[in-house]
This record gives C-alpha cells, sequence and structure tokens, in this order.
C-alpha cells in the first residue's frame, strides 16, 4: 500500500513554528508518515558519521533511548551510521521520530526496512519534490532542517571534516544548543567531536547530563509535568512577555526575580514551543 503524502506551506496549521525563525527556511515541506509528530515536542537531533565505531554505534542507541523515554522526539537525518541507529532506538523505545531527507519523501534514501518503518510510526520530512533522487548537495542543505526543527543538536562522532559539524554549524548560528559526546584522543572518528568541544559545544557524557542541561532540573518529561501540573495557561513570565521582547535579565528586572529561575522557566516553555528565542538572547513569545 502506498504511503499518503502531503505538501505543506508556511500558511498551513501543520507548519513548524520552530522553522519560522531560521535564515533560508524552506518554502514548504512533503511529508511522508505521521504528521501530527510536526506539533510534538520537545525535539532534539542526533547526528553523526555514517562510519561509525561500535563505541559511536551504543552512545547514539544509548542517548535516542533515554531521550526518547523521557519524551523527546529525536530527529536525525536516516543517513546510514549514527542517523539510523539513532532513529531505530527511539522506535524500540515505542517512540516516534522524524528523518529530514536529502530526497523526496517517495523515494527515501537509504530505503530499507528502517524507511518502511518511519513512513508507518515516524514521520519523513523533506523540501524536495516527490521523486527527487538524493543529490550529494542536498545533504548539507537538508541540515539546516534537521538543527531548525530541533531545541539542540547531539554530535555523537564525527571526523575532522563532517557533515555532522555543518548540522552543529547550522545550530549554533539558529540558537540552537550544540552538545558532543567525547571520544578516543587517537581515533579520527572522535576529532570532530573534539573539534566542536573546542570551538564552544558542550561535552556531554550521559543522557542525564544532556537532559539536565536542557531542562535545568531532570528531563523533558518533569519539564512538561512541572508547568502542566500547575494548572496555569500563563504564568508571570509569559505575561510580561506579551508584545515584548526581553532579555531574560530584562524579564527577571521587571518581575524583581532572580535570574536564574527566569531562564529556567524561559528555556522550558521555549522547548514547549510557547517562546522563541532570538539572535542576542532575546525571548518572545511564540506567534507573536
Amino acid at each position: 500500500m502506498r504511503t499518503p503524502l502531503l505538501q505543506i506551506s508556511t500558511a498551513s496549521e501543520l507548519w513548524p513554528q520552530a522553522l519560522t525563525e531560521i535564515d533560508a527556511a524552506p518554502e514548504s515541506l512533503w511529508l511522508a508518515g505521521r504528521r501530527d509528530l510536526l506539533t510534538v515536542s520537545p525535539r532534539v537531533a542526533i547526528v553523526g558519521s555514517r562510519s561509525p565505531t561500535p563505541y559511536g554505534e551504543d552512545q547514539a542507541r544509548r542517548f535516542a533511548s533515554a531521550l526518547a523515554e523521557a519524551g523527546v522526539l529525536v530527529v536525525s537525518g536516516m543517513a546510514r551510521g549514527i542517523d539510523s541507529t539513532a532513529h531505530g532506538a527511539a522506535l524500540d523505545a515505542g517512540a516516534p521520530t522524524i528523518a529530514v531527507l536529502g530526497c523526496g519523501v517517495d523515494r527515501p534514501w537509504p530505503a530499507g526496512a528502517l524507511s518502511d518503518r518511519m513512513t508507518r510510526e515516524g514521520l519523513l520530512i523533506s523540501e524536495y519534490e516527490p521523486g527527487t533522487p538524493p543529490r550529494r548537495h542536498h545533504f548539507p542543505l537538508r541540515n539546516r532542517i534537521i538543527s531548525g526543527l530541533s531545541s539542540a543538536v547531539l554530535v555523537v562522532e564525527a571526523a575532522w571534516a563532517s557533515g555532522s559539524l555543518i548540522t552543529a554549524r547550522w545550530a549554533a548560528e539558529q540558537g540552537r544548543a550544540v552538545f558532543a559526546i567525547p571520544g578516543r584522543v587517537d581515533h579520527p572518528m572522535a576529532r570532530g567531536t573534539h573539534r566542536l568541544i573546542r570551538e564552544g559545544a558542550s561535552l556531554v557524557e550521559s543522557p542525564e547530563e544532556l537532559m539536565g542541561e536542557l531542562f535545568a532540573s531532570g528531563g523533558a518529561a518533569g519539564a512538561q509535568k512541572r508547568i502542566r501540573a500547575s494548572g496555569e495557561r500563563t504564568t508571570p513570565v509569559l505575561e510580561a512577555l506579551r508584545g515584548e521582547t526581553l532579555t531574560a535579565d530584562e524579564l527577571a528586572l521587571r518581575l524583581e526575580q532572580p535570574v536564574s529561575p527566569v531562564l529556567t522557566e524561559l528555556v522550558e516553555w521555549e522547548l514547549l514551543g510557547r517562546v522563541l528565542r532570538h539572535p542576542g538572547g532575546l525571548y518572545s513569545l511564540a506567534g507573536s
């Protein structure tokens, strides 16, 4: 049975708000699979080498499984190696996952059991028309969408010159958090991640550490549970942002609160799609 395809534009209610704030945003997207996943957040991208070591595959599987179990949607590019491992681990954990392709969604590359499973349990996305074959120059471009959809990018393993580093640089330019897993100092697949760490990426050794940095108190599920448990549709922070674009320091001053809890709440709302972060540390309400 052929998977139905859907094209959406920026005017669609399904259009991911996160993509409206990035440079060179796509004008439309083609979808195959669970289109409802575009409304799910938070999302974290896991990317890395197409020729990973067993260590790299183990780490991709460990991080993807833990993030998926915590309620975080894993995003990647479905390439062989780290990408495919991350998608498979998320699906095996009983969670959906999103793949951004460098070809048409009707002819995913690489084709096989994983791509078939993704169209049933996850979502395939592409800015390229159906029928478009995979082309080398498409893959660096699709990386801006992988990072643009995500709150953070985790690079597991990468050579010195790697497409994963392109994704990380897109993420940094888009204001997304960038994390990297360290590797063996004598192995070429660690050179790219170590390069990112020297350039300012956050070094992480466990999924709990990554989620702790992203969510400030113990993971995605905890962040969503705390906000939803309050029973409030708004908070003083959200009210202060109504019609305004402010930094965390400016918000804290207006609310007469310490900056740390204000910033923590901003990050949580950003991951839930209620707040947008802009260059210069500025925040505004999504959709305002």
